[in-house]
């Protein structure tokens, strides 16, 4: 009932809001449940008096017209009002989120107050206690961003640009979820929430905003050698690394700080790595990227020990 992806174990204001109105709709649904049945059951078993049929005429107005229609319109007054805050936009000084539905995983470009711009994919930092507004969009096909612990969902449609409000209220890790079906590997396209205190959102952000590191062994620098001798670099970007400025596929210019990979098909580490890059399909299918088995097992190994230092 409760976890990561749990709408009833809020993490956000507007999860609140929906956690809170889902119980009031459920005590709605309750109290028209037992006012039809009980009036459907003095229908069917009630005392066969003279006046049965007055006083029943008067039950089924009660229970099966009056007081239904009451429950719905308070509950109605009573839900309205959160879905335009759902959709609010934030004061002009907190941060920007411009997220993207791909086939099949997420990219995200945070739009900082100072000017900034830093993009990272599959994975979302949020500082907690602020408001964040996410800006959504498509290029290929109608996804659906959703975080059920910390707000609601909102489509991402082809041509059309989106809007949701974020404000988480408490530290943790969460899930994120595409919510409509979009292809082959709907089902793979997950992403992690990280919600983190002020000051180490801050500190997240900078070493996002850095360029890669340099390989400190021969075995992961013979891997960077490879890395753009068999075109990577032409989908992936790396920071800081010559060759390495595609725009097709995820930036992994952190990718090894990461807490998963392929969009949370996968935990994250050298030998994950490794079958990615060797059978891509096999962990989600119809993946864009092109399997690179044809490398020897040393050369997997180097390629692997290279995106595993990007931290």
């Amino acid at each position: 009932m409760f976890g990561r992806l749990s709408t009833l174990d809020p993490a956000g204001r507007d999860a609140e809001q929906i956690a809170e109105l889902f119980w009031w709709m459920s005590i709605g649904a309750a109290i028209i449940w037992v006012a039809v049945v009980a009036s459907a059951f003095y229908c069917a078993r009630g005392p066969r008096r003279a006046d049965a049929r007055r006083l029943a005429g008067f039950v089924i107005v009660g229970g099966g017209v009056v007081i239904p229609s009451a429950v719905l319109a308070a509950l109605l007054m009573v839900g309205l009002p959160p879905i335009t805050q759902l959709v609010d936009q934030p004061r002009p000084e907190y941060i920007r989120i411009h997220a993207s539905g791909e086939q099949w995983w997420w990219r995200f470009r945070y739009l900082m107050p100072s000017g900034q711009e830093v993009e990272v994919a599959n994975e979302l930092r949020l500082p907690a206690g602020g408001r964040i507004d996410v800006r959504l969009t498509s290029d290929n096909v109608i996804h659906s961003f959703w975080i059920p612990s910390i707000s609601g969902k909102v489509d991402m449609i082809p041509g059309r640009v989106t809007h949701l409000s974020l404000e988480p209220t408490r530290t943790g890790v969460f899930r994120g979820v595409c919510a409509e079906y979009c292809g082959t590997s709907h089902a793979l396209m997950a992403f992690t929430v990280v919600v983190l205190e002020k000051a180490g959102f801050e500190r997240w952000i900078d070493m996002q905003s850095a360029a890669a590191r340099e390989p400190g062994s021969p075995l992961a620098r013979s891997g960077r050698e490879l890395f753009v001798a068999n075109g990577c670099g032409a989908c992936h970007a790396i920071r800081g690394a010559e060759m390495t400025q595609g725009r097709i596929g995820p930036d992994l210019t952190h990718v090894a700080g990461r807490l998963s990979l392929a969009a949370g098909s996968t935990s994250n580490g050298p030998d994950w790595l490794a079958n990615w890059v060797t059978n891509p399909q096999g962990i989600k299918p119809d993946a864009h990227m092109p399997a690179f088995g044809m490398l020897a097992d040393d050369q997997i190994r180097a390629m692997a020990a290279y995106l595993s230092s990007l931290e």
